[in-house]
């Protein structure tokens, strides 16, 4: 957890979805559609081709809310403050829940890319020709040549902050995965563990986000850098708690992580985090 990614954040005037971001899934209005994300209807209708609505652009000062709630946060420790903090960092920072779940879509689509990866590989399927995570190249690698596999596999590098952020937390996800399973297996992970990677990689490229936007107050107004630090690691421990709320709620409504699947029930986790978020900002 570095604060030195932090940064001041995407000014006003631009697109609060930036144009490298991919669009929600076709015929997707709402961001709580039908299953689909990573495959076709099985009814056999294709969905109508509906492109997304423009984003909105940014106002002025769109995080100023959430830096002021945060930075008095930075100061007290008071979980209000930072749950006010996340309130204006959706509603006025990102437009809204539903906006902020489509600037999110990086997320679901590398969240997609990863379970696919984790499942064909613990499934024995053969890799491209030249994949980082063809078992020829992987055979006898330690358990971080492994992981920097699955990382180069599922998200190059494109020049964007978003793939640094999102590469960075795979990297997280599985050494969490690895903690809370000691023996698993990265190249033969069950469904269990799989969903585990998935559920907290979503977590943590969240919290990586918000602080490349917003971080950057609580180093500024912490009265140390060991209270930054811990005031960084309460956001990020309540970001985790958020999104896995938001999963185990899909999970009870029958929307697991099924093959297929994911991007959409991730793209969904996400409006519902973002949607709890937002109401803090009342």
């Amino acid at each position: 957890m570095g604060t030195s990614q932090s940064s001041g954040g995407p000014g006003s005037g631009v697109s609060m979805v930036p144009p490298w971001t991919p669009d929600p899934p076709t015929g997707e209005a709402s961001g709580n559609g039908a299953e689909g994300g990573d495959a076709p209807a099985d009814d056999g209708v294709a969905a109508p081709q509906v492109p997304p609505a423009p984003a909105p652009l940014a106002p002025p000062a769109r995080f100023r809310g959430a830096r002021r709630a945060l930075g008095e946060f930075a100061k007290s420790g008071d979980g209000g403050d930072m749950r006010r903090s996340m309130g204006h960092y959706v509603r006025t920072g990102y437009g809204g829940s539903a906006t902020a779940t489509r600037r999110f879509g990086g997320t679901a689509a590398t969240a997609g890319a990863l379970g696919g990866a984790l499942a064909r590989v613990a499934a024995g399927q053969p890799a491209e020709p030249g994949s980082p995570l063809d078992p020829a190249l992987l055979a006898g690698r330690n358990v971080q040549e492994v992981m920097n596999a699955v990382v180069e596999a599922v998200r190059p590098v494109d020049g964007t902050q978003d793939a640094e952020a999102e590469r960075a937390a795979i990297r997280d996800a599985l050494t969490e995965l690895l903690t809370r399973f000691p023996d698993a297996d990265l190249l033969n992970l069950d469904p269990e563990q799989r969903a585990f990677a998935i559920e907290r990689f979503t977590a943590i490229d969240v919290f990586r986000r918000f602080e490349l936007d917003v971080g950057k107050t609580i180093v500024e107004k912490a009265p140390s850098a060991v209270t930054a630090l811990s005031r960084l690691k309460e956001v990020r421990d309540y970001v985790k708690q958020s999104v896995a709320a938001a999963f185990r709620k899909l999970r009870d409504a029958g929307r697991s992580l099924t093959s297929g699947r994911i991007s959409q029930v991730v793209r969904d986790a996400l409006r519902e985090t973002f949607e709890v978020f937002e109401g803090y900002a009342e």
